[in-house]
């Protein structure tokens, strides 16, 4: 089926107009400067459309990594009413790669007519009509929080409808988007799904309260308890001694003096155990490399490693999606973010392993979970970088039954799974429109 468009009454008012332009100037200026940053860099022609994007009845944007698992679960599920074709695209080089294992493994599927997979462009409003015109989507999926005035206007103007689904707004997020209300009001999404009471009313207050309905999280349905055991999991294991292993996953760089401390600590109550240190982002590999040294605490990369390591030694890992497989191997994690203040990174995911996880007292990324899941201890907090240590340490040495604790969480899990064919529902109806 050839796109059409939609129609929709827009325009704007003059200092509208001249809103977008100082946006469209900054960016403008910005750009060579963008060329300088290590990750922008990467995909640069892809991201100032020097190479031309793919045209889809589709297009779904997904900010990094973790918005691009949820597209995963949206492209396994969904149905559409006739063969489509799809744009995945993503900021983050880690979100390209994801979106990439996406679309090979869709690739066959005969509701799916192709899936491409490209670097998000700059949002530049001139730019980002260009790529609407290229691209001539029926519906565009914004993924979480993604709320781009550049391409919103090149959505509407084109005529493209617009659906954002798995929707997360902090209040600070609110304050922001708040400085123009009136412009975002017209260039909303026509519906928004948000994962929680909280975030429907922001994007309420954003959008107007007629467009927003509550939605289960799609992350919970990533949630798979007590799954088969892959090669790769078969082949981190072999790399493992017999000794204690211990997990600390998505360390930022805000919470490193911490989290230094906390493995000098749970070093000196476990010295035989092995620890598994994942940066969240790579390219501070470097940094852990030189604090390792300054302690005199042996350690190997992961890319180089080859054969069991020495207990009592550090893997350091500079290689991206083994995190979920090596939590199956650990006997206790620590998950990231949370001791420092950008907020904690996903500590669901040990969760699908019958691990359960500690974590420090920072969770705003994770408000919308609620309180149940530390009342039923699936995930424990300690409120400083001390008590996460003695909660680990204690994990190391009384590891919990994996099998109780599965149990556990799909008893936790069973009312609050749905999202993903919640979310493929509103795009199903979207694309008949």
């Amino acid at each position: 089926m050839r796109n059409k468009s939609v129609s929709h009454p827009f325009s704007l008012s003059p200092p509208e107009h001249a809103a977008l332009a100082l946006y469209d100037l900054v960016w403008r200026m910005a750009t060579p400067l963008l060329r300088r940053n290590a990750r922008l860099s990467e995909g640069f022609e892809q991201r100032t459309l020097q190479q031309r994007l793919p045209a889809a009845d589709l297009w779904i944007q997904a900010a990094s990594a973790g918005e691009s698992y949820l597209v995963s679960e949206i492209l396994k599920t969904l149905r559409p009413p006739y063969p489509i074709r799809v744009l995945m695209t993503s900021n983050t080089r880690q979100g390209v790669e994801i979106l990439q294992r996406v679309a090979t493994e869709n690739a066959s599927r005969d509701r799916y007519a192709g899936v491409a997979v490209a670097y998000f462009p700059f949002d530049r409003p001139g730019l980002m009509k260009k790529a609407v015109e290229q691209v001539r989507p029926r519906l565009m999926v914004l993924a979480e929080t993604e709320i781009w005035p550049g391409l919103l206007t090149a959505l509407r103007r084109f005529g493209s409808r617009t659906v954002l689904v798995n929707g997360r707004m902090s209040p600070g997020s609110l304050r922001g988007y708040s400085l123009w209300p009136a412009l975002l009001r017209k260039l909303g999404p026509d519906r928004v799904l948000a994962v929680s009471p909280d975030d429907a009313g922001r994007f309420g207050q954003l959008f107007g309260r007629e467009r927003v309905s509550v939605m289960s999280n799609i992350k919970f349905d990533r949630i798979r308890p007590g799954e088969a055991a892959s090669d790769r999991y078969r082949a981190l294991k072999r790399l493992l001694p017999d000794a204690p292993f211990l997990v600390l996953g998505s360390v930022r760089h805000d919470e490193a003096g911490p989290v230094e401390k906390m493995l000098c600590r749970i070093r000196q109550a476990c010295p035989q155990a092995v620890t598994g240190l994942f940066p969240r982002h790579l390219h501070r590999t470097a940094y852990w490399k030189a604090r390792l040294d300054a302690h005199g605490i042996p350690w190997v990369l992961r890319s180089h490693l080859s054969k069991p390591v020495t207990a009592g030694s550090v893997i350091l890992w500079d290689t991206f999606g083994e995190l979920a497989s090596v939590y199956r191997l650990a006997g206790a994690a620590f998950v990231g973010g949370s001791l420092g203040t950008f907020g904690c990174q996903n500590f669901l995911e040990p969760l699908t392993c019958g691990l359960m996880p500690v974590i420090g007292p920072c969770r705003n990324h994770f408000e919308w979970v609620g309180t149940e899941i530390f009342d039923r201890g699936l995930v424990r907090m300690g409120e400083d970088w001390q008590a996460v240590s003695a909660l680990l340490t204690a994990d190391l040495e009384n590891p919990r039954p994996r099998r109780a604790v599965l149990a556990a969480v799909k008893k936790y899990l069973s009312a609050r799974q749905g999202g993903t064919v919640r979310a493929c529902e509103l795009i199903e109806g979207a694309l008949c429109k």
